[in-house]
């Protein structure tokens, strides 16, 4: 009985830990946090105070692709294809919706 006692904690442990990253990436935060990298050139929320583009507004799919394109090197870039880099699929299309979501 007390193997059973210390099987279980250590099995709900695992699930947690397996789960995490998936529910964190999901998390409002843990995007605007990515987002936030983008705050240098792309101004805050996306919204650009100088020439580089502005991302607040900009259709989720086309800036999604564009982050791909810039992944894969399809789109050159100065620091995009490197900061590109950085994110799975899953996470360009998160903060593609942040962006697509803030007004201009």
């Amino acid at each position: 009985m007390k193997i059973k006692l210390a099987i279980c904690p250590a099995a709900v442990l695992v699930a947690v830990a397996a789960t995490w990253p998936a529910a964190y990436a999901q998390d409002s935060s843990a995007v605007r946090g990515m987002a936030a990298t983008c705050a240098n050139c792309h101004g805050t929320d996306g919204r650009s105070v100088g020439t580089v583009a502005g991302l607040a507004g900009v259709d989720k799919a086309y800036m999604a692709q564009q982050m791909k394109d810039f992944k894969t090197g399809k789109r050159p870039g100065t620091i995009m294809h490197q900061l590109a880099k950085g994110y799975t699929d899953e996470q360009i299309e998160q903060m593609a919706a942040y962006f697509a979501a803030q007004k201009k």
